[in-house]
């Protein structure tokens, strides 16, 4: 049964898998075990969201069962065999409201697939059609695509891997749909449904159909395939007419467009364009600040060399008059330096404060007990901790 499995499934499968596992161990070290809590809390709330699915369908849907709807449950019973899946789900029939759909879900071990009630009508003329969409869910659940999910989470977003992956799980599907099909064909057909609609599906040109695959050349074609879960319906219906054909290059440009642009999942492009304003947002936020406290510190280490000379004559005239000067002229000691730099004096304690435009540095002196001055740099005004220069915290003796 390898051959139902799309090639680059199991490349991109094995990498989100690894990548997912190290991410997730990088959470937990490094939130001390906080990462478990929010992942238990992320699984209550999965539970409950699920088991509202479930309870939607068992209380609205029909059971495919030997007495109702036999000639469906006959099909469902006749891919699972031919997919040779011996557990088999619980299948299950749900008003589309207009919509050509198909699913499958698990919840706490239990497999189910359901059909939409239109897709099942809009192949009623078509012997294969609702094989095909039951093979392909069937896909899911034995490729065990829904088990894998929340291990290989937080790096599903990522550009280019994250799509790649679901679009490789969908191609792997349709081979799945297409082994329960009794054509090529008609799995086609059945695919293109999706394109044509409910009733022009029967009268399509197949073939046609199918050249249109080589539109998905171009730049913006392939940027949108890229971005997107799913490849181009074109491309799917010739997938399963030739497992072999070969599909037209994507453009090059539109790898280094996508690459910006994280996978949101079937919340489509523009979601995945809002996580990408949203990442650059939060970058910003703390960049902008750490930039900030970089230009500042600057602006301050120049400050702490610039009056380096004046606390060497503060020193000076305390050692020669054994007390602290008056105030800065008594000293000789400008109240400005030449950058504009404004110095004051507390003459009571001989705290002198350097006011740059950013804030301020207040520095302390002390005496030990060989008479040497020590100064100490603190922050001011204007000025925060953080924004001190290293220099402000190894000064030395006078």
């Amino acid at each position: 049964m390898n051959e139902l499995v799309y090639p680059r499934e199991r490349t991109l499968g094995t990498i989100t898998l690894v990548l997912g596992l190290l991410v997730w161990l990088g959470l937990i070290v490094g939130t001390f075990g906080t990462a478990l809590i929010g992942l238990a809390l992320g699984f209550v709330l999965y539970l409950f969201a699920q088991s509202a699915l479930i309870a939607h369908i068992k209380g609205n849907g029909v059971d495919l069962s030997e007495a109702q709807f036999p000639d469906l449950h006959a099909q469902f019973t006749a891919c699972c065999d031919r997919l040779q899946m011996k557990t088999r789900p619980q299948a299950y029939v749900l008003n589309g409201n207009g919509g050509l759909n198909a699913f499958a879900t698990k919840f706490l071990g239990k497999q189910f697939v359901v059909l939409m009630s239109d897709v099942v009508d809009a192949m009623n003329k078509h012997a294969d059609g609702v094989r095909f969409y039951i093979g392909h869910e069937l896909g899911h659940l034995r490729m065990k695509h829904l088990s894998g999910h929340l291990v290989r989470w937080p790096v599903l977003w990522l550009p280019l891997l994250g799509a790649a992956y679901s679009r490789a799980r969908e191609s792997t599907c349709d081979r799945h749909g297409l082994a329960c099909s009794a054509s090529p064909e008609n799995a086609a057909r059945a695919l293109a449904a999706l394109s044509a609609g409910a009733e022009r599906w029967e009268r399509l040109d197949v073939p046609a159909y199918l050249r249109q695959a080589n539109h998905a050349s171009g730049f913006w074609m392939s940027f949108h395939e890229l971005i997107a879960g799913y490849p181009w319906l074109t491309k799917r219906a010739a997938r399963v007419m030739n497992t072999a054909a070969p599909m037209p290059a994507r453009n090059g440009l539109a790898y280094l467009l996508a690459l910006f642009i994280p996978y949101a999942g079937r919340l489509g492009a523009g979601f995945g364009f809002l996580i990408l304003v949203y990442i650059i947002g939060v970058l910003a936020a703390l960049a902008l600040p750490a930039y900030q406290d970089h230009t500042v510190k600057a602006k301050a280490s120049a400050a702490v060399i610039a009056s380096q000379p004046m606390r060497e004559a503060l020193g000076n005239y305390y050692r020669s008059k054994q007390k602290a000067p008056k105030s800065l002229d008594a000293a000789g000691i400008p109240s400005q330096l030449a950058d504009g730099t404004r110095l004051s004096l507390d003459p009571e304690q001989m705290v002198l404060t350097v006011r740059i435009k950013q804030g301020e540095l207040v520095f302390t002196p002390t005496v030990d007990d060989q008479g040497r001055i020590n100064w100490s740099c603190t922050n001011g005004e204007g000025l925060k901790p953080r924004q001190l220069p290293p220099s402000c915290h190894s000064m030395g003796n006078e």
